[in-house]
């Protein structure tokens, strides 16, 4: 089973290389967007109002996490739906080789792609843009980890509940541009008005950023902003295991 288990991880590695514009969104679009934000005038430099902290600085975790919406709402539905479509999943289920065999291929892939994408990111802060590394290395590690399993289990989720790969990606998208928003991708989190924080950082993407921007000051994150990334990933994850079907 484990020789298994590997060969349809090589095989759905392969599939991916194949799939340059998931591979763009995923691993070189929130570097770009690094980049971007970095050579804005004005951007580089420290605001009073954010603490003498620069904009650049607040838009490291959020490209961060744009790599895991990405990975869980655009690039694993499409995926896994087309599969069930197609009756790849039913097929793989009269075999030795089990469906979750192939999810968990989908989740390894997706997330280490957006891990590496956030470590990407993180390097490219640093040598551009003179971004101080993470303050607090050990929490930023334990809140990427837990925004990973939250987005990856939003994607699930939206495989579960969606008929056709048409409805999945219609799915996918109504939650991608508010968990962009949430995250902090056109109005850094940390700068949004009190009240709209406050709501803002309850959403599994909006307690993410405000957990890795206290890592990379230096602090550990709040427990609550922990608490509530902890319960959406339980959350998300026991419906997408409710509702998931293979055929």
């Amino acid at each position: 089973m484990a020789s298994a288990s590997t060969a349809v991880l090589k095989t759905e590695a392969r599939l991916l290389t194949r799939e340059p514009g998931v591979l763009f969104w995923l691993v070189a679009f929130p570097t770009l967007l690094t980049l971007i934000v970095g050579l804005i005038p004005g951007y580089r430099d420290s605001a009073p109002d954010l603490g003498g902290r620069r904009v650049i600085d607040l838009y490291i975790p959020v490209a961060s996490l744009l790599a895991l919406i990405v990975g869980g709402l655009q690039a694993m539905p499409p995926i896994l739906i087309g599969y069930r479509e197609r009756g790849i999943l039913r097929r793989m289920s009269t075999t030795p080789v089990r469906p979750t065999t192939l999810l968990t291929s989908q989740i390894v892939l997706l997330g280490g792609g957006a891990l590496a994408s956030a470590a990407l990111v993180i390097a490219v802060g640093r040598i551009a843009f003179g971004v101080a590394l993470p303050g607090q290395l050990l929490g930023y590690l334990l809140a990427l980890a837990l925004a990973t399993v939250g987005a990856l289990a939003m994607g699930g989720l939206v495989c579960a509940i969606s008929p056709t790969q048409r409805a999945g990606q219609a799915i996918g998208s109504a939650l991608f541009f508010p968990s962009m928003f949430t995250a902090g991708v056109w109005l850094p989190v940390q700068t949004m008005p009190d009240l709209l924080r406050d709501i803002v950082s309850y959403s599994p993407m909006g307690a993410a950023s405000e957990a890795l921007d206290a890592a990379m000051r230096g602090g550990w994150p709040h427990g609550v902003d922990l608490g509530v990334m902890a319960l959406w990933a339980l959350l998300l994850t026991a419906g997408a295991a409710r509702w998931f079907r293979w055929e």
